[in-house]
């Protein structure tokens, strides 16, 4: 009796680690018990969140900058506590953005020559009352980012102008993971209060409020862009580690709901839309899962796994414009190790040096559809896609106008900088005495009140 095996063009993509020389090697992730990814990728740059004693950075190394790290890399150090995320600019390579536990977040321009540690944000947005967990660019607005804190806001900016567009309020918990539909109108969060909720990002109006994982431990949500599906990853009540993929049109259910296994870690889900794979890679171990999804029952078709003995921290995937299509590279991640950031390469094993078409279609540019003005003014657009015929062509470096810090950031910079300590402890003095003056003046007048009960009582 013959079994039927279902066609699948990806059906054999198998995943391939790389050797030591070509991985980016003493490498000191940040320890912090907050769950992000830890890292990001886009064509030029990877960025990593670095474990800093008295503030908080990051680090950004070159592609070809593989092998051992010097002991004391240049590093983004300009907050003043712990980096959580970070984002790279999907329109400009030399972008990127971070997220910290001292409330702020902060836009950097990345030097074409990183040689000197950079202590400088070209914009700080202030406006969280907690700390910022989560920072993710808009797919299709330029210049338009989003901010996820513990004050359970999510704030929608314009990081030229340094302007906060919108507040979105609804959650009811600290939120785990967020993701933007594929033309950015809608944004999707998983919180730790087991809610799922989507909301509109012009209007700030919560239009989903569902119950998604049972478990207590975290969980991850991810658009299935080009589509009006999502998929989350979780716990269940037993903790075992779970799938599921909810429907837009319909969400008072999941439409799939698979557990996988028993393992701890949590599910960082991660997904293609070319060709239309979705990627699970589990923190704590070193395994990477990947379907095929499909637009009719069963929604999705598990095709492999890639496994591995060294456990990961935290992964990332390459923008797929950036892929190397002659070897037919669908996908690339890098995987953060406790020292070291590794490539991982997958590809369809097909020998033939005709560019594949039918694999690599028109993928995301990195060119903008919108202006954050034009979004938030009410139009909409796809992202707009490159032809990956001719390979990976590198974009020039775009010079941004970033807003003026505003009197009070100046001030706030002005009294930070140690050369304004005397006038400080002068301030502090002056106003400890105004204080102390005040103080007696209030005793003075107790001391008058009382006389005058007093005298009141003995008239009555």
């Amino acid at each position: 009796m013959s079994r039927f095996v279902r066609a699948s063009k990806f059906r054999h993509v198998y995943g391939t680690g790389s050797k030591k020389e070509t991985c980016f090697d003493n490498v000191k992730p940040s320890r912090s018990a907050w769950d992000t990814n830890l890292i990001k990728a886009n064509p030029r740059y990877v960025a990593c969140c670095w474990e800093a004693s008295g503030g908080g950075a990051f680090l950004v190394v070159k592609h070809e900058d593989t092998g051992k790290l010097a002991a004391q890399p240049p590093l983004f150090q300009g907050h003043k506590a712990v980096v959580l995320d970070i984002d790279f600019h999907p329109f400009n390579d030399f972008i990127i953005s971070s997220a910290s536990e001292d409330t702020k977040v902060m836009i950097w321009n990345i030097p074409e020559n990183l040689k000197e540690p950079v202590n400088e944000p070209v914009a700080v947005l202030g406006g969280h009352a907690r700390k910022v967990g989560q920072v993710l660019f808009h797919p299709t607005a330029d210049n338009t980012l989003a901010s996820a804190a513990g004050d359970l806001s999510i704030k929608i900016w314009d990081i030229t102008k340094g302007q906060e567009k919108v507040e979105l309020l609804g959650n009811a918990d600290l939120i785990n993971s967020l993701t933007f539909n594929t033309n950015g109108n809608l944004i999707a969060t998983a919180s730790r209060d087991k809610k799922i909720r989507v909301f509109d990002v012009r209007s700030g109006k919560m239009t989903q409020d569902v119950n998604g994982h049972e478990g207590v431990k975290g969980s991850r949500i991810e658009w299935l862009k080009g589509t009006d599906r999502m998929a989350t990853t979780g716990f269940s009540k037993t903790s075992d580690r779970q799938m599921y993929i909810w429907d837009l049109q319909n969400m008072s259910e999941a439409i799939v709901k698979e557990n996988l296994d028993t393992s701890a870690g949590i599910l960082m889900p991660f997904y293609d839309e070319d060709t239309k794979m979705l990627y699970l890679a589990g923190k704590g171990d070193g395994n990477v899962r990947y379907y095929e999804m499909v637009d009719e029952k069963p929604w999705q078709f598990l095709l492999s796994e890639y496994k591995s003995a060294d456990p990961q921290r935290g992964m990332a995937f390459l923008p797929k414009r950036a892929c190397n299509v002659t070897e037919v590279e669908v996908a690339r991640a890098f995987k953060l190790h406790t020292s070291m950031i590794e490539p991982i390469s997958f590809k369809v094993p097909r020998k033939t040096d005709v560019f594949q078409d039918d694999i690599f279609p028109d993928a995301v540019s990195g060119e903008a559809s919108l202006t954050c003005d034009e979004f938030f003014a009410g139009k909409s657009a796809d992202p707009k896609r490159v032809s990956l015929k001719n390979g990976y062509v590198p974009g020039t470096r775009k010079e941004v106008a970033f807003a003026a810090p505003s009197p009070m950031e100046e001030t706030k910079k002005d009294l930070d900088n140690p050369k304004n300590e005397k006038e400080l402890k002068e301030a502090w003095l002056k106003l400890k005495q105004e204080n102390e003056d005040l103080r007696n003046k209030l005793s003075q007048r107790d001391v008058v009140i009382r006389q005058l009960e007093l005298k009141l009582g003995q008239h009555q």
